[in-house]
């Protein structure tokens, strides 16, 4: 059944990340119509984050942040696909970095970098970033249940030697790398809910007390790698700017979880100056009503 599904929907993807951008975008505005009008996708989900997280801004502006929100998760979508065909030269000049001179000076002091970042504007091209650096790159992710397709997307991120690997993965191969003394740079996408009975660390998210994802603190800190975060602007329909900020090149000088807060307080920075670009449609604040008594 797995291959049956792919086999029909392959063609499809391909067909339409063939499409030049201009007509890309038109598929997104009839998928935005689909999703916001048609069936509602999550429309609840999302509009309880916004009126939970910003109790103080009005019906109108809800509304907004909603429509503008369900607009930029059909670009994404699109993008997503259209990373299939895209070339080098065009996803370079739609995804720019604005200092990755901060990832060199990392790789000089011969150190591999965790590179922490939120479901925040676009992480689909993020992968075009081995271009410009010399580490070899992971990105840790949840296995795709359609393992056709879990190949696909594994091959679309190999085309710039940048590699997908799940969590328990991560750190046999990176211990090993290290033994090599191979350089990695380590994409986490750590804002997202953890399942409770798994959750180590409860902290406030938004001002909402939220279980934390804290493994790529805890790798940081077991192999002694430099901490980064990378935020991404969206400077306008199909063009990203991203930005480097060092965390710390000294991971165990800081306490447990201090470099987890760290990294959450930049992540609301970023929903603060422009929230219609955060992931919504996740029930990220589901377990706010079940803190631990060891957390209140």
């Amino acid at each position: 059944m797995q291959l049956l599904a792919y086999i029909i929907i392959y063609p499809i993807l391909w067909l339409v990340s063939r499409l030049p951008f201009r007509l890309l975008y038109m598929v997104s505005d009839v998928l935005f119509f689909i999703l916001y009008y048609i069936i509602g996708y999550r429309k609840k989900v999302v509009r309880e984050n916004l009126e939970l997280v910003f109790p103080e801004k009005s019906e109108a502006d809800i509304k907004r942040i909603t429509k503008t929100f369900f607009h930029h998760l059909s670009d994404m979508v699109v993008e997503s696909i259209k990373s299939l065909s895209i070339s080098e030269e065009e996803m370079k000049k739609r995804f720019k970095f604005t200092n990755v001179e901060e990832v060199h000076k990392v790789e000089n002091q011969n150190q591999s970098i965790v590179m922490m970042c939120a479901h925040y504007g676009s992480w689909e091209w993020i992968f075009i970033l081995q271009t410009y650096v010399k580490s070899k790159g992971y990105g840790i992710y949840k296995r795709i249940e359609n393992k056709y397709f879990d190949r696909l997307v594994k091959r679309i991120r190999a085309k710039y030697d940048s590699y997908l690997i799940t969590t328990k993965e991560a750190i046999p191969r990176l211990i090993e790398a290290k033994e090599n003394g191979e350089l990695t740079l380590n994409g986490f996408i750590s804002d997202q809910s953890p399942r409770r009975r798994k959750a180590l660390y409860w902290k406030e998210f938004m001002n909402i007390k939220v279980p934390v994802h804290t493994g790529a603190e805890m790798l940081a800190k077991k192999l002694d790698m430099a901490v980064m975060f990378f935020s991404v602007k969206k400077v306008k329909r199909g063009y990203y700017e991203t930005t480097f900020k060092t965390i710390t090149t000294t991971p165990n000088d800081y306490k447990d979880y201090e470099i987890t807060d760290i990294f959450l307080k930049l992540v609301e920075q970023q929903i603060y100056e422009a929230p219609e670009y955060y992931l919504w449609t996740h029930k990220r604040w589901k377990y706010r009503n079940d803190v631990p008594a060891e957390f209140q």
